[in-house]
């Protein structure tokens, strides 16, 4: 078993090659007011944007216990909620996704007895790994509009994607460049590389210490569903058991379950 200081030394080393793309190490740079605003306007292109409140890892919940954890969840002075998620996987960056956590907040943010029309504005934002909607754009913003005239649908949602591939000497291109830059001495924004060069060295509940915590939850959750698959695939080897009875005793889902058995039988 690896001692205190060899796992610190271990988790350190893995810091350092962290940039803004890996969603715990930009969770806990955005989490300063000051960044979250930095990357606020230049995404949205307006100066006007104040954040008041902002969470990060932050889970919501639908009625039927479906959770999503979001990187940034933020609240501007005009009331609206803002959601960054930074997906390096493109199956976490369907549009479905993106609906989702939309839906989510909506449902989450809503006080009892409140009038549909005072439906406070929202934004989901995607920084992707890679051009998701394969057009070539260095950001698309999704609203909802009338068909058959154009129009833009007012319901205050938005949905943005952003795509990382694009690093060009724009405002944006250059926000980009940052998220990808490990060494937080050679970004463009100066409050950016302030705040990440002193979360990779701080060793507090700001810094080292939740992203370390992150990267521990992250491992105990990846060894627990590698100890579920485990459990399915004997069960599915034994060949007596329901696509049922192994999705309860393995803790997996059927859709889970049906693909383990659709992979073990190709």
């Amino acid at each position: 078993m690896e001692s205190f200081s060899e796992l610190r030394k271990k988790y350190k080393a893995e810091i350092d090659e962290m940039c803004l793309m890996d969603d715990n190490f930009m969770s806990a740079v955005l989490q300063d007011k000051a960044c979250c605003e930095l990357v606020l306007r230049i995404i949205l292109k307006r100066d006007d944007i104040e954040v008041l409140e902002c969470k990060t890892q932050y889970s919501v919940t639908n009625l039927h216990g479906r959770a999503v954890r979001l990187d940034v969840f933020a609240r501007d002075k005009t009331g609206a909620y803002l959601n960054i998620e930074v997906q390096r996987n493109d199956k976490d960056a369907v549009p479905q996704r993106a609906r989702f956590n939309s839906s989510l907040i909506d449902a989450n943010v809503v006080e009892k007895g409140a009038e549909f029309k005072d439906l406070t504005e929202t934004y989901v934002i995607f920084i992707t790994e890679n051009d998701i909607l394969g057009k070539g754009l260095p950001l698309y913003t999704i609203n909802r509009v009338i068909a058959e005239t154009g129009e833009i649908f007012h319901d205050k949602s938005h949905i943005i994607y952003v795509n990382s591939q694009i690093t060009d000497d724009t405002a944006l291109g250059k926000l980009m460049s940052d998220f990808k830059c490990k060494n937080p001495e050679q970004m463009h924004y100066e409050v950016l590389s302030d705040t990440a060069k002193l979360t990779k060295e701080r060793e507090d509940e700001k810094g080292m210490c939740k992203i370390i915590d992150d990267i521990v939850q992250r491992e105990s959750k990846e060894i627990k569903q590698k100890e579920r698959i485990d459990t399915a695939l004997r069960m599915i080897d034994e060949g007596i058991f329901t696509v049922e009875q192994i999705a309860k005793i393995s803790n997996l889902s059927l859709s889970e379950v049906e693909e383990l058995i659709k992979k073990r039988s190709a």
